[in-house]
């Protein structure tokens, strides 16, 4: 009984070792390298040449409210951390940064878990620049694309042109967003100093009076029209420019994945129609498929990329 007791107390003492001393003493694995993805330089750091949007975090869909409230509901701080690690490990490494609400938090968290993101960053509400880039770390900065737009149409775009003074002054990458492709054409005629433009690939900004001119009717909402004759227009005014453009809403604000093959086609288009140094803004929102290697990889194909 003596030597059967003893062998027990061996043989559970074993197996305790077995299933607990390697796993206490086990580093986690660190993760794969990010896959290979065609970049492009941006002042003196090289970006993917498509960058993660953030307006799917924040509900701002541009198609419906209910899908505002989805993409705000199931958004917590750990699935955009998570969206923004996966983007990372599919070879992304530039992140179009809105400077509101839970943003910074929602960074900061992605960074503390050794996330590593460039930004190109905007604050929609125009807080002074310095604080800004001071908070959110970023390498460029650019005018809010809507607020531009507002202020072309009132004829007072020289505040756009202070802003980019002081975007100079504060040391980073400077830009102007907007939806309008006339925007960065009166930037370009009048040789304003700026390093980039975020350029919408369809002018959904324009007034009801316009879209009548063009429609004959205002459909409802008046201001979420996409054009098909727009991203040609788009990415022939980057074409035209040297300065780097960075196309957003090339899908439409996801209308165009009702279309057979509409998604393909509207990355191919993008892709070769914009300049080499050019890159595409798109959001991402993996709750029902994983969208973001989808996407990376159609880009891969797409540019007959290999590392």
């Amino acid at each position: 009984m003596s030597s059967r007791r003893n062998f027990l107390k061996s043989s559970a003492g074993l197996a305790a070792t077995l299933a607990v001393g390697p796993l206490a003493g086990a580093q986690t694995p660190p993760p794969p390298p990010p896959a290979a993805f065609p970049k492009v330089h941006f002042g003196d750091v090289e970006i993917s040449r498509m960058i993660i949007g953030s307006n799917q975090f924040y509900g701002f869909s541009h198609f419906n409210g209910l899908l505002d409230q989805m993409m705000r509901d199931w958004n917590t701080s750990d699935r955009i951390c998570q969206t923004l690690m996966d983007c990372e490990q599919n070879g992304i490494n530039a992140y179009q940064y809105a400077h509101h609400d839970n943003c910074l938090k929602d960074l900061e968290l992605f960074r503390s878990k050794g996330g590593k993101m460039h930004l190109i960053a905007t604050d929609p509400g125009m807080t002074p620049v310095e604080d800004a880039v001071r908070r959110s770390g970023a390498m460029a900065l650019y005018h809010h694309g809507e607020v531009t737009d507002r202020l072309y149409r009132e004829g007072k775009m020289e505040q756009v042109h202070e802003y980019t003074k002081r975007l100079r002054q504060a040391g980073v990458r400077v830009g102007i967003g907007t939806h309008k492709p006339e925007v960065v054409e009166y930037a370009e005629d009048r040789g304003w100093d700026v390093d980039f433009y975020l350029l919408c690939a369809y002018n959904r900004t324009r007034t009801p009076e316009e879209i009548r001119q063009i429609l004959g009717v205002v459909p409802v909402p008046a201001n979420e029209v996409y054009l098909e004759t727009d991203p040609p227009r788009a990415y022939e005014v980057a074409r035209k420019t040297s300065k780097t453009c960075f196309l957003f809403k090339i899908l439409a604000a996801g209308r165009v994945s009702r279309i057979p093959d509409g998604v393909e086609n509207a990355f191919k288009e993008a892709l070769t129609s914009i300049k080499p140094q050019d890159c595409i803004v798109v959001g991402m929102f993996p709750r029902f498929k994983d969208e973001i290697k989808e996407n990376c990889d159609r880009v891969r194909r797409i540019m007959n990329y290999s590392a």
